[in-house]
Order: structure tokens, then C-alpha cells, then sequence
């Protein structure tokens, strides 16, 4: 029996979606040619996808425990999908599937569009998701998720009936569409797959149908000739735009893969779009209403994250370092032998270790990462063995979960106990993927065992330390932990510091600014090293941290 369109159907598409990807992730994983072949589209939809469950979810779990007799109403549920997919958003393919979302909820959330039976309300939504979808890629190409979604919007306007016959002709559109992708992209048909986006579509769009429909949508032919209505005979194409948006094997294109959350204005967006188009390709920006979700492959990740920083506030930053290439004809992502995640907090931070190698898992302000994040982070650095430097005390518990889960997904995974971003970057200052294992990790720990911190920090209030009683506002310098000085001015104190610290030797100053610490605190404190403490260097980094606004090293 057919379901109405309402706030109840959208928690059961989303929660369908999310089983139907979870069910076709290998499957979506293993023909992911198209743009760059990194085997991780199905991983990154359906990881999307739970975001997108999860805040509708927390709609109606804020419902049961407010009042507990209501329900939300449609606006207040797609909205709440359309933002978890935004917040959520991974790669090239879930970030396209969160704009396609965001387009389908600015119609269904609009006033007078509250008929829920009624057909027209969804043909609508389609469209727009479609018309979001290629506002939001900077140089769409034809025979990937963007013409399956075209093409489910196409079907939906030709076909009458209430909303779950339009969704089952909005489906079999997609389905109809997807098997024609091996045609009309090189990459596809060289390797007889179709477009991995593409089927992602299909499997969310097979979920909406099933929602309304009250059963699940038929399963689809297999085409004449294919063993697998996925997989075709390999062949070129016909036709495409192989060219456009620059389709690579890692290791052939860009280095990076960056994304990140933005908080922005459309006028910096605009800006922001122009620019990250000259650093890279497969450029992708969509959101709106002050906050995006910005994905570029480019090489220099560093300048994709200063951009962001640049046009607003950028947070949650991923930087992802694509494995190298192909095997049998088909490009495949191999598993690298060694890897390196590293927790760091700000963009500049992420940047230096990205550009060193490692895999990033940025530190939000107040919000430690759960293990599983940590873990998530692991998979997409894709190697058989993996170095975790969690960079702060008090994530090393976190951190060894993560390690522990690793293991049981076949990793070889070690943690050195890092308690600071300088003793990560010294660690992987001396990481060579060469070594063996075990001697690497020795090297590292060393490295990372041989640098002292310190930090700077401002007290919230008065409080005892082992420096004394510090009043709220006071300057505090924290080495190795313990506070050890308190000041009122932030280069003095830091001046305290490394005299304290330089006392004990030590052949290099390392000094990673916060956000809003000045430049010439940097300058103020590598002229007192120089005069004070001859033939010691001194290396500034903006880390972009809000907080300590200022970390210090001593190797």
C-alpha cells in the first residue's frame, strides 16, 4: 500500500538507503573508476548517508522527548537530512549526493508544498536536486552520477500517478540511465564498469521508491552481453568528456584529496570557487545559508585549506593522500604498505602533516573524535600498516581503541604516544616507509620522545597551580604538561618558556601559532632566541589552532 510522502517516509528512506548502500559498498567500492580510482565511492555514500540518517533520527528523538505525542512535520525532516548529508558529506560522490538532497529539501520544505500524496510537490524535488547538483560541480561531465540523476528527474515529469509511482519512475530512469554510462565516459567503458556515483544514486532512489511504495523496487535487468547488470563487456566510448574534470588513477593526478566544512558567506564562496579552480580538479562546492561543504583534488593542500581560510571558517578538514595505481588494465587503488594518521588541531596543522604524507584526522574545538573516526580515518589511508600519532594525551586512549579495531580489520597498526603536534611532526620528520616496520616505528617514537612542548594558554578563571595562583586572563606556559610560568603578556611568558626550556639544550625552536596570534609574537621570539641562545634555529608554522595559541617545541 502506498505511503504518503511524509516526515515518517523520510526516516524510512533514509534509514533504507543506508542498509541498500551498506549492502552495495564493496560492490560500489570495487568499480569506482571514475573520477579518481581510489575504490572509496561506496564507502564515502554510505558514510553520507548515516549522516544523513543519524540527524533525522535526532529529529524525532528531540520530538519523543519534548512532546512526546508529536511528530515533526515534513519541512523539519528533510531539512534535518538534507544538513546531516552537508555535515557529513564524503568525497567527490557524497558530497554531489548531499547538494542532491539539499535541492529535493528546498522544495519539499517550502510552503504549500505539504500535500503529501501529491506527485508534483517530488517531481519538483528531483529537478531541483538536479538543477543544485550541477550548480555545485564546477565542470560537470556527462555519464556520471549527475546524468543518472538527470535522467530520474526526466522520468518522474513523464509519468502520472502519486508520489510513489513517481518514485518508481524516477528509479528505473536512474537504473535505465546507469547501464548507458559505460558509453558515454572513456574511463567507464575501458574498464566495463558503470559510474560507481551513479549506482550509489540508484541504490538511494531504490530506497525512496521502496519507502513509498511499500515494497522493494524491482531488481534490474541484466543488459545483453553483461554478466552483471553493473559490469559490462570493457570497450571504448563513444563519446564524453574524458578531458573535463581531469579522470585519474592515484598517483597519476592530483596528491590530495581536501574537504572541508566552511562557514561563509556566497560572495567569499564565489571567490573561493574561482581560486580552488586554478589549485586542482573534481572541484565540488555545495551547501548554502553560511555553511558548505568545499571537496578538490588538487597538490597543494595547503593552499586548497588557506583559500578556505581565506573566504570564511573552515572546520572538520580532511585530507586524504591518494595511494599509487593500476593493475590489469583497470585502475585499481592498491593498498600502500605503510601509512601515517595523525590527529592535529587547525588547518594549518592538517595541512604540514598532510603535505609530509600522513592521513588527517582534524581536532574540532571541544569535540574529540570518537574511535570510529579515528578508525575511518585508518581505512581510507589504505595500507597494510599504519602509524597513529594522536598528538594530545588525552586522546591516546581514543586513539589505541582505534588501533585495537585496526587489527581486527587486518592492519598492522602501532600507537606512539604522542602528546603534542610538535612530537608528531618530529616523528614524521624521520618517518621512511622503507625501514621495516618495527624500525620505523622505534625512529619515530624517538624522534617524537626527543622533543620537548610546551604551550601557552589563558586561564578561564583563578585557579592553583604549581606555578603559584593564577588570576583569569593571566598568561599561563605549560612544559610538558605542568603549568610552569604565569605571565601577563603572551611573548614574555613564551620568552620565560624557552629560556626554561633552552637551559637544558636543544638545537631547534619549533613555534606553531593559533589563530589570531599576531606575526610579530613569531618575530619577538626568534630574535630572543638568536640573541640569547646562539646556534639554536627557530621554525615558525601557523597552525590555525584555536586553542593553545601558541605550541612550542624544543629537538
Amino acid at each position: 500500500m502506498p505511503h504518503p510522502l511524509d516526515a515518517e517516509a523520510v526516516r524510512t528512506w533514509c534509514s533504507l538507503a543506508l542498509d541498500a548502500l551498506g549492502r552495495a559498498r564493496e560492490e560500489i567500492d570495487a568499480i569506482n573508476v571514475y573520477p579518481v580510482a581510489d575504490g572509496d565511492t561506496g564507502t564515502n555514500l554510505y558514510l553520507t548517508a548515516e549522516s544523513a540518517a543519524r540527524a533525522v533520527d535526532a529529529v524525532f528523538e528531540g520530538h519523543a522527548t519534548t512532546a512526546p505525542a508529536s511528530r515533526p512535520g515534513l519541512p523539519e525532516a528533510v531539512r534535518a537530512m538534507a544538513h546531516g548529508a552537508l555535515i557529513g558529506a564524503r568525497g567527490n560522490s557524497g558530497t554531489i549526493l548531499a547538494q542532491l538532497l539539499r535541492g529535493m529539501a528546498e522544495v519539499l520544505a517550502a510552503p504549500g508544498d505539504q500535500d503529501h500524496a501529491a506527485a508534483a510537490p517530488l517531481r519538483r524535488a528531483l529537478r531541483r536536486a538536479v538543477e543544485s547538483a550541477y550548480e555545485g560541480v564546477a565542470r560537470p561531465v556527462e555519464g556520471t552520477v549527475l546524468t543518472v540523476a538527470a535522467a530520474a528527474a526526466d522520468a518522474a515529469e513523464a509519468t502520472p500517478g502519486d508520489a510513489a509511482a513517481v518514485a518508481r519512475a524516477a528509479h528505473q530512469g536512474a537504473v535505465t540511465a546507469l547501464q548507458a554510462t559505460p558509453g558515454q565516459l572513456a574511463e567507464l567503458g575501458a574498464a566495463g564498469v558503470v559510474d560507481a556515483g551513479g549506482k550509489g544514486l540508484v541504490e538511494v532512489l531504490g530506497a525512496l521508491a521502496e519507502a513509498l511504495a511499500g515494497r522493494p523496487a524491482p531488481t534490474p535487468a541484466v543488459p545483453a552481453g553483461a554478466a552483471h547488470p553493473w559490469r559490462v563487456a570493457p570497450c571504448p566510448a563513444d563519446s564524453g568528456e574524458a578531458g573535463s574534470g581531469g579522470p585519474t588513477a592515484p598517483g597519476d593526478g592530483p596528491a590530495f584529496e581536501v574537504i572541508y566544512l566552511l562557514d561563509a558567506d556566497d560572495d567569499a564562496v564565489a571567490r573561493l570557487r574561482a581560486r580552488l579552480d586554478t589549485l586542482g580538479e573534481s572541484l565540488v562546492v555545495v551547501g548554502g545559508d553560511g555553511l558548505w561543504n568545499v571537496h578538490v583534488h588538487t597538490d597543494d593542500a595547503g593552499a586548497a585549506v588557506e583559500a578556505g581560510i581565506d573566504a570564511g571558517r573552515p572546520h572538520r578538514i580532511r585530507i586524504t593522500h591518494f595511494g599509487s595505481t593500476a593493475q590489469e588494465g583497470t585502475r585499481v587503488r592498491e593498498r600502500a604498505q605503510r601509512a601515517v594518521v595523525a590527529l592535529v588541531p587547525g588547518e594549518g596543522l592538517a595541512a604540514l602533516c598532510a603535505e609530509a604524507g600522513a592521513t588527517v584526522v582534524a581536532l574540532r574545538p571541544g569535540e574529540p573524535p570518537a574511535a570510529g573516526e579515528i578508525v575511518e580515518a585508518v581505512r581510507r589511508a589504505h595500507a597494510h600498516e599504519v602509524v597513529l600519532l594522536p598528538n594530545d594525551p588525552d586522546l591516546r586512549h581514543t586513539a589505541a581503541a582505534a588501533a585495537e579495531q585496526a587489527r581486527t580489520e587486518g592492519v598492522r597498526a602501532a600507537l606512539i604516544p604522542t602528546r603534542s603536534p610538535v612530537q608528531g611532526i618530529a616523528a614524521l620528520a624521520v618517518h621512511e616507509p622503507g625501514r621495516r616496520f618495527d624500525e620505523d616505528v622505534v625512529a619515530m617514537t624517538s624522534a617524537a620522545g626527543a622533543t620537548r612542548y610546551a604551550e601557552l594558554s589563558v586561564a578561564e578563571r583563578q585557579s592553583w597551580t604549581m606555578a603559584g595562583v593564577c588570576q583569569a586572563g593571566d598568561v599561563l606556559g605549560l612544559i610538558d604538561g605542568d603549568v610552569a610560568v604565569i605571565g601577563t603578556d603572551l611573548a614574555a611568558t613564551a620568552g620565560t618558556v624557552l629560556d626554561r626550556m633552552l637551559a637544558a639544550g636543544g638545537e631547534m625552536v619549533t613555534l606553531v601559532l593559533g589563530t589570531g596570534v599576531p606575526d610579530v609574537v613569531a618575530d619577538r621570539l626568534r630574535h630572543h632566541v638568536r640573541r640569547s641562545h646562539l646556534a639554536v634555529d627557530t621554525v615558525v608554522y601557523r597552525g590555525g589552532q584555536q586553542s593553545p595559541p601558541l605550541i612550542i617545541g624544543i629537538e
